[in-house]
């Protein structure tokens, strides 16, 4: 019986000091956040078949060959292809 109290006493002793230690070490941290690296975004126009592939890419000033190309490749019955914005991502 006196060792069972001994237990208790000792179990209710380490309860109550562990929020103790805790509520010490739980001080905020600071966060290292990595900045996000800078893309940058060049705009092109696609030609694209029926099923969404690409199929060409020409520069943004070149619409008019973008859209010859597409004109192009939908004669003579084939699936018809389409011109679109495309942004790519460009690496300095």
């Amino acid at each position: 019986m006196a060792l069972r109290e001994e237990a208790e006493a000792a179990e209710k002793a380490e309860v109550t000091s562990t929020p103790k230690k805790a509520a010490a070490k739980a001080t905020p941290r600071k966060s290292r956040k990595k900045e996000a690296a800078e893309t940058r975004i060049k705009l092109f126009w696609g030609v694209f078949n029926q099923s969404l592939k690409r199929v060409a890419l020409f520069e943004f000033n070149q619409k008019k060959q973008a859209e010859k190309k597409a004109q192009e490749l939908s004669q003579g019955g084939k699936s018809p292809h389409f011109v679109q914005k495309v942004k790519e991502a460009i690496q300095e």
